[in-house]
């Protein structure tokens, strides 16, 4: 299949002193064959591993050529193996499903072959009425057939019309887990630090207590004991990068999608008061205290960037170490590379004939799989490795 190799300059913001240059891998200075290699941008391979999804929005590697897929408004976890799906049993009618809330975030325990344990984050009709987002933990059967459920991590967070509800995770690799979430489109969510809204959040993945070195673990509000950064509007990705850093990806009003290091503690700088002002700056450093500046910004209008993940640095040339991160808007795979201290250096466009890209995980090979999201039953889980 054909690569793209288009390259995405104009419009791309950077916090970082030098601006974005696009250069040739030709150009390279380097006269060692094996360094010039490296450097080079590769085509890529993609293959359709299977069709027939309906807004794929998430996924999990289970080993074995063994993938797990959340549908979103279809509320079903779906095993992808290969090339053939079949439907997991799992209790759809108690996921809300409403505009963008549904069954959202995977991952599965990173000693899943010997536990079967996986987590998702999701909206759920609550026994006694009402309904919230929450991460739950699962375990599946020997035969991968069936999820029962072990019990609630984490619940509460706050939801409206279904607008802006997250919700990705991630275990890092000290065991954490982390979540990030929506502010569901109320204006004091995202600072609020007694909201769930508008964060991210990490916490035990065994006990869901709040993990131990959370910035206000000791806060009189439970609320507050699981937070980590604060000042969010939509986080859709999450990844930790090889020097252990956690990078979120977030989606902008009508400007400014962001890239953001995580801080503990740190303040975003979304604030849009009074009632739902989206007309604010994602990153209002007018605000009291310090804000964080996003690593990367995609300026005026946005790309309606996702979930994404660091690329391995083998195999990938040029794109080792990058962060892919699925966009919705703009159908493509963006690739943003980021120097050793963090610095945006700069981007390529990738999988642009595929529509509506809602995330990239990395397969235990090192190869990317990713989700489209077009809707009515039309998306595909692609696989995608350089040639």
């Amino acid at each position: 299949m054909r690569a793209f190799l288009g390259l995405l300059t104009a419009g791309a913001l950077t916090l970082s002193a030098a601006p974005a240059v696009a250069s040739s891998p030709a150009t390279s200075t380097s006269a060692h064959p094996a360094a010039h290699a490296a450097a080079r941008v590769p085509a890529l391979k993609v293959w359709r591993m299977v069709g027939g999804l309906d807004h794929p929005w998430d996924v999990a590697p289970l080993g074995h050529q063994r993938f797990l897929v959340t549908q979103r408004d279809r509320a079903r976890l779906t095993l992808v193996h290969q090339g053939h799906k079949r439907t997991v049993a799992f209790p759809s009618k108690r996921v809300w499903v409403s505009k963008e809330t549904g069954l959202m975030g995977l991952v599965a325990d990173p000693g899943f072959a010997k536990n079967h344990r996986i987590y998702t984050c999701s909206g759920w009709r609550k026994s006694g009425g009402g309904h919230d987002i929450r991460v739950i933990a699962w375990r599946l059967n020997a035969g991968l057939t069936k999820a029962t459920m072990v019990r609630t991590l984490v619940s509460g967070f706050p939801t409206s019309t279904g607008r802006h509800g997250g919700c990705r995770l991630l275990v890092s690799r000290n065991g954490a887990l982390h979540v990030t979430t929506g502010d569901a489109a109320q204006g004091r969510n995202p600072r609020s630090l007694t909201s769930l809204g508008g964060k991210t959040l990490r916490l035990s993945r065994w006990t869901g207590k709040p993990w131990p070195s959370n910035p206000w673990v000791h806060a009189a509000n439970r609320h507050k004991r699981y937070l980590t950064s604060y000042g969010h509007r939509n986080v859709q990705g999450i990844s930790q990068r090889a020097n252990g850093s956690i990078w979120t990806i977030e989606q902008g009003t009508y400007r400014n999608d962001e890239v953001n290091r995580l801080v503990s503690g740190g303040d975003y700088g979304y604030n849009p008061v009074p009632g739902y002002n989206e007309s604010v700056p994602m990153t209002n450093f007018k605000l009291p205290g310090k804000q964080i500046a996003a690593r990367w910004r995609s300026g005026n209008p946005t790309l309606a960037t996702s979930g994404g993940t660091f690329v391995p640095s083998k195999r990938w040339g040029a794109l080792g170490g990058s962060l892919a991160v699925g966009v919705l808007k703009d159908h493509e795979l963006l690739f943003l590379k980021f120097s050793a201290k963090g610095h945006f250096e700069r981007s390529y466009r990738r999988l642009t004939n595929h529509g509506r890209i809602r995330t990239a995980v990395v397969a235990p090979n090192g190869d990317l799989i990713v989700t489209t999201d077009n809707g009515h039953g039309r998306d595909v889980l692609l696989r995608v490795q350089p040639s």
